[in-house]
Parts: structure tokens; C-alpha cells; sequence
């Protein structure tokens, strides 16, 4: 993982644990108040909410857990790795496309970071420039041809 991916997944466990579990604990609370707890619909859900809260801490927080920072100046240039940016042509579309390969709990395609464990990442771990990589995705198999690599 990144500094910059672990320092943003230690931001958004803190927020989660110190705003977001009060808000629960407020709406648990608010519910509670409007009386018999076996048929409130809303107090029903709010326990629901805060199950699905905590179940997201814990799992953020195992991510930390067995997260290495990843150093970027030990990192081979000539082949792709984590952290790598990696320009491709995608033949199918004869589109350029640029990715920087990722952790999966870093991945935002919108951000052109690409999971290393997604079928299109996988494919192109390892690889080097001018190979072409065939990546079997849900919509089907894709080649694409490595076209630069930069840390």
C-alpha cells in the first residue's frame, strides 16, 4: 500500500469511529424513546446501521493491520508492480489508457487506480513494455499492449 492510501484508510477509520458511531448511538437512542423496542421499525434499523458500522471498522482496520507501505525508490521501473504507472493500449478500442496499479482497499478507477488483484491489473503484474496482456474480465477478454512503465 501507499503512504498516501494508508494515511487515507487511517483518516476514514477515525472518522467512522469517532462521528459516525455517535450518530448511530444517536439514533439508536432517539428510537429507543419512542417506546415498545419489538415493533419500532426505526430503532430495528438503526441497530441493523450500527452493525453494518462496526462490521466496516473491522474490516478497514484488519486492512491496516496487515497493510507494508510500499517504498517507491526500490521499485523496478523496467516491469510491472504495485504502485506502477502503466500506460496501455487497449486494442480492442484502439484507446491509450494509463493506470497506476494499486492495494485493492486503495483502488478508484475514477482516479485511474486499478487494483492489482482485478482481472485487468493481474494481467498486467509482471509485465513489461511492448508485451501484449489478456485480461478475462466480466464483460469478456481484453488485450492490451504495455506501452510505458513508471514508478
Amino acid at each position: 500500500m501507499s503512504k498516501e492510501g494508508m494515511e487515507k484508510l487511517q483518516e476514514e477509520v477515525k472518522y467512522l469511529k469517532t462521528v459516525k458511531r455517535q450518530e448511530a448511538a444517536k439514533a439508536i437512542a432517539e428510537a429507543r424513546e419512542k417506546g415498545d423496542l419489538s415493533e419500532n421499525a426505526e430503532y430495528h434499523a438503526a441497530k441493523e446501521e450500527q452493525g453494518y458500522l462496526e462490521a466496516k471498522i473491522s474490516e478497514m482496520e484488519a486492512k491496516l493491520a496487515n497493510a507494508r507501505i510500499v517504498d517507491e525508490s526500490k521499485m523496478d521501473a523496467s516491469k510491472v508492480g504495485i504502485l506502477s504507472n502503466v500506460e496501455v493500449m487497449n486494442k480492442k478500442m484502439n484507446k491509450k489508457m494509463t493506470f497506476t496499479l494499486v492495494s485493492e482497499a486503495e483502488a478508484n478507477l475514477k482516479e485511474g487506480k486499478l487494483s492489482s488483484l482485478s482481472p485487468i491489473g493481474k494481467a498486467l503484474m509482471g509485465g513489461v513494455v511492448g508485451d501484449v496482456v489478456k485480461a478475462h474480465t466480466p464483460g469478456g477478454e481484453m488485450e492490451f499492449e504495455i506501452l510505458n512503465i513508471s514508478i
